[in-house]
């Protein structure tokens, strides 16, 4: 979004502003069709700065069962709003 709607080189405020509010559009649709954007949220809580959580994370598959498909709708809701 910043390549599209940045402000650049230059100082203007209105192209940073517009920047925010797609952000924010961007993070509220992704919320609503997943719950949230956080990701220990979408990954059930799995710690990944943990050994454990990422054991955890790999032998339950959450890169192709979560990480995948929500980037997947970051790109679609992209799509729609730039």
């Amino acid at each position: 979004m910043g390549l599209k709607y940045g402000r650049g080189g230059n100082d203007d405020r209105s192209a940073m502003e517009l920047t925010y509010s797609k952000t924010r559009e961007l993070m509220d649709l992704f919320s609503k069709k997943h719950g949230t954007f956080i990701c220990r949220n979408l990954l059930n809580g799995c710690e990944l700065t943990t050994e454990e959580g990422q054991k955890y994370f790999k032998e339950n598959e959450l890169l192709k069962r979560t990480c995948t498909p929500c980037v997947q709708s970051v790109a679609e809701i992209l799509e729609c709003i730039l």
